[in-house]
């Protein structure tokens, strides 16, 4: 068996990983227009704040693709699939033919168009060449400017914050964080990161760029030596769709990360929509662990296993300026349990008897994993003792059966 990957970060070595559970001997070539070894994308910010060296930004051993025999094609870019053929075409124009494909390009940054934008000059930050860019760029006591609020402009924003406390963020949303914090969670970060120094213009856009000056469409300017453009990604979908695989939003899938409408090439990653158990809808779980889990579920399959991904549910564990904060789920609940403790909140969202998802920040979020079983496994409340786990959460609130079940999975 010949097995080719497009993509060298999670989705990708989690096929890896997947396809030699079974196949120790085959052939797999990765392929990536990156030229690193494999990297945790997540790292960048904590690479640019000199919390990481590049040793500490790999995903795996320095000797991973030796021990389980991986070729790699770095620095290329796979421009086409020639499903006939069974190749795959880079940009170069050497072709690489495939038996079983995998498709793990990720996504790439949304920038919308905005008058002087290109002559301003702007950074992205979605990869280790951004970070780089960003870091031969930035001088100490310069003025940044960060047009998205999210996770990727506040991540921008902390590890800035290094170099210099002259950051200011603008987002249309009336909050920050919106995809993953609802009102009173975003009010509490926000005022945490604002006492860090950062600024906030939320509610508005950029109308226009004049050199290294901003003007805001609710009247203001900022000026800046930084720009960074962190409004949000796009799943990086061109490749399936031209070959013929069904895509909405992003990649389309069975449950064994089989491309529909594409025979022996499967997808996994950002790239691709999931079922999100929570919602009861397709979406894109742009998060690293699903990104693997589902690259090891198409490496398993690829191989000739069977196996299914199921259960899936968004889910974030990320940091600001030292305030934690974990989500998953669904926020879409008829009735929810609030806690707001100085910069610590908990809400839990219920619906039709069953948890289906929770913000925890600051001292709530330890026993996380409690809530995210209950989720996942669609726990009627009525079963347990929920005004226990409420608040002290562990496996007291579950029956003898159910507990002694839950510590046989922990060992």
């Amino acid at each position: 068996m010949n097995y080719v990957i497009i993509g060298n970060s999670a989705a990708g070595i989690g096929c890896v990983q997947g396809i030699r559970d079974k196949d120790k001997e085959s052939k797999i070539t990765i392929i990536s227009d990156e030229p690193y070894f494999t990297y945790s994308r997540p790292l960048i910010s904590y690479w640019l704040k000199n919390a990481v060296t590049d040793e500490n930004m790999k995903y795996r051993n320095r000797d991973f693709y030796e021990v389980n025999n991986v070729d790699t094609i770095l620095g290329k870019r796979a421009v086409k699939i020639d499903t006939a053929a069974k190749k795959v075409i880079l940009d170069d124009n050497s072709e690489v033919p495939y038996d079983k494909l995998l498709v793990g390009t990720g996504s790439k940054p949304f920038v919308p168009p905005a008058p002087g934008l290109d002559e301003a000059g702007y950074f992205t930050f979605m990869k280790y060449d951004d970070a780089k860019a960003v870091k031969a760029a930035v001088k100490p006591g310069a003025k940044v400017l960060i047009v998205g609020a999210g996770l990727i402009g506040l991540k921008a924003a902390e590890a800035l914050h290094e170099y210099t406390e002259n950051i200011t963020v603008i987002d249309l949303a009336d909050r920050i964080l919106s995809s993953i914090l609802d009102d009173e969670a975003a009010a509490i970060m926000k005022a945490h990161i604002e006492g860090k120094g950062v600024k906030f213009y939320l509610g508005t856009s950029v109308n226009n760029f004049a050199g290294k000056t901003a003007h805001l469409k609710n009247g203001e300017t900022v000026d800046f030596d930084i720009l960074i453009m962190a409004v949000g990604v796009r799943p990086n979908v061109e490749l399936i769709k031209e070959a013929g695989g069904e895509v909405n939003r992003g990649i389309v899938t069975d449950k064994a990360q089989a491309v529909k409408g594409l025979a022996d090439i499967y997808a996994a990653g950002d790239c691709t929509e999931s079922f999100d158990t929570s919602a009861g809808e397709n979406r894109i779980l742009a998060i690293l662990p699903n990104a693997f889990l589902q690259g090891e579920i198409a490496g398993k399959n690829m191989s000739g296993q069977d196996f299914m991904y199921v259960n899936a549910i968004p889910q974030n564990a990320i940091g600001f300026f030292g305030l934690h904060i974990i989500t998953a789920g669904s926020y879409s609940g008829d009735d929810a349990y609030e806690v707001i403790d100085g910069d610590s909140y908990k809400k839990l969202f219920i619906k039709a008897d069953r948890l289906v998802g929770f913000i925890l920040m600051g001292k709530f979020v330890s026993k996380a994993g409690i809530y995210t079983s209950l989720i996942k496994e669609k726990i009627n409340l009525s079963d347990i003792d929920f005004n226990l786990l409420k608040d002290n959460p562990g496996l007291a609130a579950f029956s003898r059966t159910r507990r002694d079940k839950k510590l046989a999975e922990f060992h």
